[in-house]
């Protein structure tokens, strides 16, 4: 079998391997499945934008066609108004382009940036998928390990570039760790790429739940952002729209022209009631998001607990959907994690699949999504994890 070689040495996609686990183990009986490996929500949207989309199915003849590659002008100048409210700038619909969700977002941006034989700098531990279009593609990717606080070090990423680097990219509140990265880092990380004429890609898919009020950093209000600045966001998980696959991306307009490109060859135009179900939510749902927003960081707050009470668990960090835990165990969280599964029912990703291949970081920890699991099973979590021994 002919095989694109950048493909074939790309790992396979951590969730669908994790899900395997299920098919291969046999889960105790008497311990139903507390499921903390996917950082999605599970629920569907809320009954009003069900309704939107439906209407829209029935109604809307151009629901149903192809409408334009950058996506809908309503969606991409609510995007625009609502960020440039939210970080103070001034952004126009010019600036954004809707995506068939943000991982198509990240993969349209580098596309535009990066190409076989470039090398772009990603901290760890990874959102794999960053990992892994850019090892289908052939760029090298440069791992920046955070420090103890799981926060990343401009001054050692500054040492890290070379003639071929491209671009940083952040994400803030961070998937795997949790982290909230400072507005004073994201703005070195800023500064350095500008300096270094290299790109600065902050992908802020959960920013919905981030526990700071006001925003997150200040960089979207400096006049000369679109030089240096690429920001990606999702609505997958705001208004719970995994299924129609909605991002968004903010560029410069010079950018936009190269990212239209790259999505009609891939999509050529994104879900049309996807869109329409995302501006719905814009505009109705600020009340029900800020509802979400505080279950949350109340699940977030009850996971510290539970985990820092833990014999022998530590909690690194926690935010959005996600805690960053050292556990007991002398095993690799690799064969923890298949294990965890026929032990005590846990279905949890290793750090491995975060990391690069043998770093110790990735064998020492875990990553627990739990934004879908209520506080009481945060609870009986807890009390499962203390079995776990060295």
């Amino acid at each position: 079998m002919k095989l694109n070689p950048a493909m074939a040495a790309t790992f396979a996609p951590p969730v669908m391997e994790a899900r395997r686990w299920l098919s291969e183990v046999t889960i105790p009986a008497d311990l139903p499945l507390i499921n903390v490996s996917q950082a999605a929500p599970v629920d569907p949207p809320p009954e009003g934008l069900r309704r939107a989309i439906a209407e829209a199915a029935l109604s809307l003849p151009e629901a149903h066609l192809y409408g334009p590659v950058l996506g809908n002008d309503d969606l991409r100048q609510a995007v625009a108004q609502e960020f440039s409210r939210a970080y103070g700038g001034a952004i126009g619909a010019r600036n954004v382009a809707i995506t068939q969700g943000c991982n198509q977002a990240f993969c349209a941006t580098m596309a535009t940036l990066a190409g076989a034989g470039d090398d772009v700098i990603l901290p760890t531990p990874w959102y794999f998928n960053h990992k892994m279009w850019l090892d289908m593609q052939g760029v090298t990717t440069q791992p920046l390990s955070c420090g103890p606080d799981m926060l990343p070090d401009p001054e050692r990423a500054a040492a890290m570039i070379g003639p071929r680097t491209r671009a940083i990219v952040l994400v803030t509140p961070n998937n795997p760790s949790g982290a909230e990265y400072p507005a004073e880092l994201v703005a070195r990380f800023f500064d350095l790429c500008q300096r270094h004429g290299l790109a600065l890609v902050v992908d802020e898919t959960y920013r919905d739940f981030d526990s700071r009020d006001g925003a997150p950093h200040d960089l979207l209000a400096r006049t000369d952002w679109d030089g240096t600045l690429i920001q990606l966001y999702s609505f997958s998980k705001a208004y719970r729209l995994t299924g129609h696959r909605v991002g968004a991306l903010i560029a410069s307009v010079a950018r936009m022209a190269e990212i239209e490109k790259f999505l009609d060859t891939i999509a050529i135009s994104p879900s049309q009631l996807g869109q329409i179900g995302a501006l719905w939510g814009m505009q109705n749902l600020g009340d029900w998001l800020a509802g979400e927003r505080a279950e949350i960081l109340a699940r977030r707050q009850a996971t510290e607990q539970a985990i820092t009470a833990l014999d022998g668990w530590v909690l690194k960090s926690a935010g959005a959907y996600f805690a960053w835990v050292q556990h007991p165990s002398a095993r690799s969280s690799a064969d923890l994690a298949r294990d965890m599964v026929g032990q005590i029912g846990v279905l949890a990703l290793p750090g491995t699949m975060f990391t690069p291949d043998g770093d110790p970081v990735g064998q020492q920890h875990m990553r627990l999504a739990f934004a879908n699991i209520d506080r009481a099973e945060i609870t009986e979590l807890a009390e499962r994890l203390a079995q776990i021994r060295a």
